[in-house]
């Protein structure tokens, strides 16, 4: 079967000079060459490359996973991704696919035995970085336990008679939640809670 090809390219202004038509000329030509069908491009005009949403970036990757194509092939990197990391999360979306991915500019081919051994090393190395960081994290909040530091939300003070005189006179859970600025859970634990200490003095 033919391999069934797409193309996504990316200018951010089409005011200065950019023209889309250098990338796709060239990422045609490749496609030729291998003997690829071109199924579709996909082309964001004007479009910069840190925003994230992108049509016809949004359009590719919904088309991705109706397997409307086998490969998809870039000019470069940045043309494709905001950052390193929504490149491998990418990837990783294309891979779980069986979607062949190409960046022509940096010579990264993952239908080739070394394009994705350098798929895998880049998982590795985004696996590496998240380890990292949680492990940063943990040792951040560990640190501030040792020096006695309270983390979390604070706790909210309750003015447990308040809400008790406001249900004696008859008020339901919401008016009492709007009127003190509480949620209603919060009204009605308290409330819970003062009718269990009731029961048990009265046992006393």
């Amino acid at each position: 079967m033919t391999t069934r090809m797409a193309i996504y390219a990316r200018v951010s202004t089409t005011n200065h000079g950019q023209d889309v038509t250098l990338q796709t000329r060239e990422l045609e030509q490749f496609a030729e060459a291998r003997g690829w069908h071109l199924v579709d491009s996909y082309l964001d005009l004007g479009i910069s490359g840190s925003k994230d949403k992108r049509p016809e970036l949004d359009r590719l990757m919904a088309d991705a996973h109706k397997r409307r194509f086998d490969v998809v092939c870039v000019w470069r990197f940045d043309r494709f991704a905001r950052s390193v990391s929504h490149l491998l999360r990418a990837l990783e979306t294309f891979n779980a696919l069986g979607i062949a991915f190409v960046s022509l500019s940096e010579q990264m081919d993952t239908t080739t035995p070394t394009g994705k051994m350098v798929f895998t090393v880049l998982g590795a190395v985004a696996e590496l970085e998240r380890s990292l960081i949680v492990e940063r994290v943990r040792a951040g909040l560990r640190n501030a336990r040792a020096k006695g530091k309270t983390l979390g939300r604070p706790r909210a003070t309750v003015d447990a008679a308040r809400i008790g005189r406001l249900r004696a006179q008859g008020r339901s859970i919401r008016d009492i939640a709007e009127e003190l600025g509480y949620s209603r859970s919060l009204v009605h634990k308290t409330l819970s809670n003062r009718g269990s200490r009731g029961v048990a003095n009265a046992a006393d």
